[in-house]
């Protein structure tokens, strides 16, 4: 099936620096989108046609206002919305400063909502548009060591659940993907040694984490493709969705 929707597009995506951001990047361009690709630093993109870096910090919500303005007044008006700039935490709860847990919701939580705002707000006039926001299988799914992390991701994805409701009826798809552990940096700095992917996917008893049944990593072109669905006119009937992209890890707890 070819999916259709994107040509001549203006889609905006947060986290495309590197991983899942980047894959989806070089999708979108792929399928006939204009892309306006944002990171906290601008993405390293050598002039390559339709496609427009910028620097851009979430967590500020007069920073993503003006971006959206320029957008809409210079490229013109954002059809699509992708949600994929996100920070990691490790600290096991009793060792989580308030600054750590502030930093965790202020990019995966509060960067969501400034951004998704600022292009519902746009987007409510036309009666038209899809977003889609990259959470975790985590915000279903206790794990150690990742309490700011996963409680991040669950407001987020509630967060959009419930925007999602309220966008509906203006012809506007709200859906989530949740990946599991996929080969992006953020996953790769977490193991120590060269055993990492082996353990991760098969799962740690004395850590409570179940190993992948389908017996390998995600690539960030997995996860990409996931939310190309999902933006897609193929995915027209879908909304408030959450879908998980794990290869089955969670048990879909």
């Amino acid at each position: 099936m070819q999916l259709t929707g994107f040509d001549g597009k203006i889609a905006l995506v947060t986290g495309a620096a590197g991983g899942i951001g980047a894959a989806l990047v070089r999708l979108l361009r792929q399928s006939g989108a204009i892309v306006v690709a944002t990171d906290r630093d601008a993405p390293a993109i050598d002039d390559v046609e339709g496609i427009r870096a910028h620097a851009l910090d979430v967590t500020d919500a007069n920073a993503v206002d003006a971006l959206v303005a320029r957008i809409e007044s210079g490229v013109g008006p954002i059809d699509l919305l992708v949600n994929v700039a996100g920070v990691l935490s490790t600290s096991a709860v009793l060792d989580l400063s308030a600054d750590e847990w502030r930093r965790t919701f202020a990019v995966n939580t509060d960067g969501v909502f400034h951004v998704s705002q600022a292009v519902a707000r746009v987007m409510t006039p036309r009666r038209r548009g899809a977003m889609v926001t990259v959470s975790s299988n985590a915000a279903g799914i206790p794990r150690q060591n990742m309490a700011a992390y996963a409680a991040s991701k669950a407001a987020t994805t509630m967060f959009v659940r419930c925007l999602g409701l309220e966008l509906a009826p203006l012809g506007i798809r709200c859906n989530i993907v949740a990946p599991g552990s996929t080969r992006t940096p953020m996953q790769t700095g977490m193991w120590t040694d060269a055993g990492g992917e082996a353990r991760t996917i098969a799962g740690t008893l004395e850590t409570f984490k179940s190993g992948i049944p389908l017996g390998k990593l995600a690539e960030p072109e997995d996860i990409a493709s996931a939310v190309m669905f999902l933006l897609s006119d193929q995915a027209g009937h879908i909304a408030m969705s959450d879908l998980y992209v794990d290869g089955g890890a969670t048990l879909r707890a």
